[in-house]
């Protein structure tokens, strides 16, 4: 069924899910991860490639407001 939704809503679940693999952390969900945190990689560099990507959004949702957004696919 997953394969039937659109992009933008795969790309959600996939965050939803996504957990940090490695650092302080480790196994937390990205989207769970305390907003300084998620500044400090702002302010220092994302990481190269698809985790850095998923960081971005997670800055990008954290810093306006929209966390919520993630509330029905915990």
């Amino acid at each position: 069924m997953e394969s039937l939704l659109p992009n933008d809503y795969q790309a959600l679940l996939e965050l939803a899910r996504m957990r940090m693999p490695f650092g302080k952390y480790q196994g937390l969900r990205l989207i769970d991860l305390p907003e300084p945190y998620v500044v400090w990689f702002a302010r220092q560099g994302f990481p190269e490639g698809k985790l850095g990507e998923m960081l971005r959004a997670v800055y990008e949702i954290k810093v306006n407001g929209l966390e919520f957004l993630f509330e029905p696919l915990r």
